[in-house]
């Protein structure tokens, strides 16, 4: 069984993850840094971007493809995904940039979570019955 939906949100998370390490080497490239952020604080934002994306990146991933697995609505289940990886990019714009798109990418991030967590305890109760 493919899971159509997990394979395209994790390589679509692989593209925002290689996006968000390119933004970290320009910077540091920009700066001279090699190692670490010295102190930059655009450095540091963009780091910290990139490590949030990593954070809560595998929760998401793991729970849309256990929701596909217990056969959840693809629907919802692309909806939701794709959801999460436009907030993603949203934060990540908004830690360098303007910090509405960091709220806005924060609070798709954690509905994304909620409802995902949510609909997967749903699925588990309902298969015990």
């Amino acid at each position: 069984m493919i899971l159509s939906i997990s394979l395209a949100a994790t390589g679509l998370a692989g593209l925002v993850n290689f996006w968000l390490a390119i933004r970290i080497a320009r910077l540091r490239g920009k700066h001279d840094v090699l190692i670490g952020d010295a102190g930059n604080p655009q450095i540091i934002a963009a780091m910290r971007a990139q490590a949030n994306f990593v954070e809560y990146t595998p929760f998401v991933l793991l729970l849309t493809a256990f929701v596909e697995l217990a056969k959840g609505s693809s629907v919802l289940l692309a909806t939701i995904a794709g959801v999460y990886l436009l907030g993603r990019v949203a934060h990540g714009v908004g830690m360098t940039g303007d910090v509405r798109w960091r709220m806005v990418g924060m609070a798709t991030t954690m509905f994304t979570l909620l409802v995902l967590s949510i609909y997967a305890v749903v699925l588990a109760y309902l298969s015990l019955n």
